[in-house]
């Protein structure tokens, strides 16, 4: 029982001092709001601005609220009252913090939205994100080059999922997406036989993957039963891993049922495995380590007495005013290029993929 007690204790000041940031000596203190670690890519993220930050000399405040609002408004409202010299932000609801920035504001602390955008608030002062457009414009041209459309006449039965109606990337993934694909669907090469398609209708909250499974069960047994589906458009991995089991869940991945050339997001180890297992064709790299190196650069700037580096004044309107930004550029991977893009970058090494 002592050394029970002595455990207990001893975890206990091991969790407050996890708690409780030490303020920076010399750079500032940033607060990180990120939004769950249920995804191995936000986990990703935090640690790569952690490390850069504190390379240049800042403390940092890193939070997870697991995809739950109020959780994420008081973490980030604690790191104002905590004196953060800079807010970066990764919003589970872009559209829920506006009082908290004006908070943020009253007290000269400056914000940047990371990768989500945050909507309905003048207080947003920069946002660090990929190009959202070109994603979904890849994934769109990924199901076409794994259908290799420009040989095969057609037709082809696709379904098209989109990600959490209250994540603004969702709707660019899914207008790039379709950018590429409705040509072919309003010629009638692609037919969407479930006839469903617009956010409203395709999107997955929380970008929940058991959500994904559960509607491509549906859609399978309404509308393939006499019928194989040959494309599916998924905007992120963990929704390709749902989509995937309901597929497998009916006999697809066979010989005589092949899987469907499904796309994804984020390059999470375990869809970069589907894709050189064949259930996967394609997702898309987005490389955290530079977009936590762009962000670290915008709030150097903006506590020195910059100007941050920015190359996008028109895209990202929030409702309030248009947030100058600075967009990255992602990247397709295969079973062609995998190895290139995820082991040559340094991003993964060769077995964490190959077991």
């Amino acid at each position: 029982m002592r050394f029970f007690t002595a455990a207990l204790a001893a975890t206990a000041m091991t969790a407050t001092l996890m708690a409780t940031p030490v303020l920076a000596q010399n750079s500032g203190y940033v607060g990180i709001a990120m939004p769950t670690q249920s995804s191995a890519r936000w986990i990703s993220d935090g640690n790569s601005m952690v490390e850069q930050f504190e390379a240049a000399g800042y403390t940092t405040d890193l939070q997870y609220a697991e995809d739950d609002i109020p959780n994420q408004l008081a973490q980030i409202e604690n790191m104002i009252v905590r004196g953060v010299d800079a807010l970066v932000i990764a919003s589970i609801d872009g559209t829920t913090l506006t009082n908290a920035l004006e908070t943020a504001a009253a007290e000269g602390i400056p914000v940047i939205a990371y990768d989500r955008l945050i909507r309905g608030s003048e207080h947003v002062d920069y946002y660090a994100t990929f190009d959202n457009f070109q994603v979904g414009v890849q994934q769109g041209q990924s199901l076409l080059d794994g259908l290799d459309i420009e040989n095969n006449e057609g037709p082809f039965n696709l379904e098209v999922f989109g990600g959490s109606p209250d994540d603004n990337n969702a709707y660019f993934f899914y207008d790039g997406a379709m950018s590429v694909l409705q040509p072919h669907i309003d010629d009638g090469t692609l037919v969407i036989r479930s006839g469903q398609t617009g956010m409203d209708t395709v999107g997955t909250l929380r970008w929940d993957g058991s959500l994904a499974q559960a509607r491509m069960d549906n859609l399978l047994s309404a509308h393939y039963s006499d019928e194989r589906v040959d494309a599916v458009l998924s905007p992120y991995d963990g929704l390709s891993i749902g989509i995937i089991s309901s597929l497998r869940g009916v006999g697809y991945g066979d010989e005589d049922m092949p899987m469907p050339i499904v796309s994804g997001q984020d390059a999470e180890i375990p869809s970069v495995k589907a894709i050189l297992a064949g259930d996967q064709y394609s997702t898309i790299f987005k490389d955290t380590r530079e977009l936590a190196r762009v962000t670290v650069g915008m709030v150097q700037a903006l506590l020195e007495g910059g100007e941050p580096e920015i190359n996008d004044t028109e895209t990202y309107d929030n409702g309030v005013k248009v947030v100058p930004s600075y967009l990255l550029v992602p990247v397709l991977v295969t079973a062609e290029n995998w190895e290139e893009v995820l082991v040559g970058s340094g991003y993964y090494t060769r077995e964490q993929i190959v077991d």
